[in-house]
C-alpha cells in the first residue's frame, strides 16, 4: 500500500464488505450503512462489547434467517493494524469467515457465512460484523441428547449415541489432524437436525454440524496443547443427561484409533476436572452477588 492510501485510511478510515451473491438481495441496498444499527432482539446476547442475535431478511416471498455478530468495541490496536495491513484481516469478523470457509472447504460441516464487514473509523476505531446463516430447524448436542434419551428406548438410544459419538470423534480428529484447533469445543457447539431425534440416521456423515468458529487456530508446533483444550473443554461439556463414562470411553478410542495417547489422556482428565472446579465457584460466586443485591 503507499504511503498516501495509508494516510486516508489514518485520517478518514474505510470499510470492507464480504457477501454471498444472494445477500444484497435479502439485505437491500446500502445494508452496509445500517447493518450495525440494525434493531434485532431475537435471541438477543450482549458480552464486552459484542452482540449476537438471530435476524430474519424477506425478499419476494424468500427468507434468509442468519446470526448476526457485531463488534461494537475493539481494541485500538487492531484498528492500527488494520490500517497498516488490511490485507491481513484483522477484525474478528474476517477471521472468523475465513475459518468457515476453511472448515467447509476441508470437509468438516459448518454453517455458510454470508456477510461481514470491517468498518475502520479515522485513528484506529475499529467495529465489524459477521452473518452466518442459520442451521435452519436443528438442535445443539446439549439439548438433543437429553431430548433423544427421552424419546428412544434404551437399545436404540445406545446405537443413535454410538454412530453421533463416531461422527464427532471423525470431526475433531479431521481438525486435529489439520493442526486447527477450535479452542471453544464445548458440546453446545454440534447441531443435529431436529428430525434425527426419533430414530438413528444410517449414516451420520454429514449431519453433525460444528459451530463458532472464532477462536480456530492453526498451530503446527505447540499443536499438545491445543489438542489438549479441545477435548477436556468436550469432556467438561458432556455432563448432560443421557451421557455415561461409556459413551465418553468410546469417543476416546473412535478419537485416538490405533495410536496411545496414555498421557494426553491423563492431561484431559486433569484440565476437564479444572475446568468443572472453575466453573462451579464461578457459579457460587454468581449466586452470592445475586442474594446481596
Amino acid at each position: 500500500m503507499s504511503e498516501e492510501s495509508l494516510w486516508r485510511r489514518m485520517t478518514r478510515g474505510t470499510t470492507r464488505l464480504r457477501q454471498s451473491s444472494t445477500w444484497e438481495r435479502f439485505a437491500g441496498p446500502g445494508w452496509a450503512d445500517r447493518i450495525l444499527d440494525l434493531d434485532v432482539s431475537d435471541r438477543f446476547h450482549a458480552k464486552q462489547g459484542r452482540t449476537t442475535a438471530r435476524a430474519v431478511f424477506t425478499a419476494n416471498g424468500e427468507t434468509l434467517a442468519v446470526y448476526l455478530k457485531r463488534h461494537y468495541v475493539l481494541p485500538r490496536w487492531l484498528g492500527w493494524l488494520t490500517a497498516l495491513w488490511p490485507a491481513r484481516n484483522w477484525s474478528p469478523a474476517f477471521q472468523e469467515w475465513d475459518h468457515l470457509q476453511w472448515a467447509r472447504a476441508a470437509g468438516l460441516p459448518a454453517p455458510r457465512p454470508v456477510a461481514a464487514g470491517e468498518f475502520l473509523a479515522p485513528w484506529g476505531r475499529l467495529q465489524s460484523f459477521l452473518a452466518v446463516e442459520e442451521l435452519a430447524d436443528m438442535l445443539s448436542l446439549h439439548e438433543a441428547v437429553p431430548e433423544a434419551a427421552a424419546r428412544l428406548d434404551a437399545a436404540t438410544f445406545l446405537r443413535w449415541k454410538r454412530g453421533l459419538i463416531a461422527e464427532m470423534a471423525r470431526i475433531c480428529r479431521e481438525m486435529h489432524r489439520r493442526r486447527r484447533f477450535h479452542k471453544d469445543l464445548y458440546l453446545c457447539h454440534f447441531f443435529i437436525p431436529r428430525s434425527e431425534l426419533t430414530r438413528p440416521p444410517d449414516n451420520w456423515r454429514g449431519r453433525v454440524f460444528l459451530i463458532d468458529f472464532h477462536r480456530l487456530k492453526r498451530q503446527p508446533l505447540l499443536w499438545f496443547l491445543g489438542q489438549l483444550k479441545d477435548l477436556a473443554q468436550l469432556l467438561y461439556s458432556s455432563e448432560v443427561a443421557g451421557v455415561t463414562d461409556r459413551d465418553r470411553l468410546y469417543f476416546w478410542r473412535v478419537y485416538r484409533g490405533d495410536r496411545s495417547f496414555g498421557v494426553l489422556r491423563r492431561l484431559i482428565l486433569f484440565k476437564g476436572r479444572r475446568y468443572r472446579r472453575h466453573n462451579e465457584r464461578r457459579r457460587a460466586a454468581e449466586l452470592r452477588q445475586r442474594q446481596a443485591a
